[in-house]
């Protein structure tokens, strides 16, 4: 596993070692101490999480907030999505700024993604599984979103938003600057 990118010091893109021979290919996917190593400190997965969903599909923007904050391994494991990362720690001189990365199960891209940082992802092929590993559990009370069409962004989704599919919780998301956020003097890593 290889840190290929960086896009805010706290995001970065990583790259598995892939071995091929003629019965397919072999990588390690996850090895908690190379990662540890590309990132500089010490880090706890509690949890994997798999998603499964059809062209169009968009999740996000969606983070929680301190106590409950994550960090998240993200990679997707069949198809094809559109990553979208946006820093939300108010203060920061990247705040309410946003990259978008390909990931596939082709590419075997991997983006990791510090608290403080709002997540989301749309469906590019007909189908997609996409698996994220995150260092807290989740909770309800600590969810924090933002529309993935707050006109602010300007994300372009790859899809047009009229083929969009969305929980009627993702639709009712606000913008970035109505939405409770992180502070970035807060210590986020804690």
């Amino acid at each position: 596993m290889k840190r290929i990118r960086e896009y805010f010091k706290e995001v970065f893109l990583l790259k598995p070692e892939v071995y091929t021979d003629d019965r397919g290919t072999f990588s390690e996917n996850f090895v908690s101490k190379i990662l540890e190593q590309n990132i500089g400190k010490k880090i706890s997965f509690c949890q994997d999480n798999l998603t499964h969903s059809k062209r169009g599909v968009i999740r996000g923007l969606h983070y929680q907030l301190p106590p409950y904050s994550q960090t998240k391994l993200v990679s997707v494991l069949k198809g094809r999505v559109l990553d979208i990362v946006v820093d939300i720690r108010k203060g920061s001189p990247t705040f309410g700024k946003h990259i978008s990365q390909e990931l596939s199960a082709e590419n075997q891209l991997q983006l990791f993604i510090s608290r403080g940082f709002a997540h989301g992802f749309i469906t590019l092929s007909e189908t997609s599984i996409f698996q994220y590993k995150v260092d807290q559990y989740y909770y309800p009370e600590s969810e924090g979103s933002i529309s993935p069409n707050d006109p602010h962004l300007e994300i372009d989704w790859k899809i047009p938003e009229d083929e969009w599919v969305q929980s009627d919780k993702d639709k009712k998301h606000s913008t970035l600057l109505k939405a409770s956020v992180f502070n970035f003097k807060d210590d986020l890593y804690a």
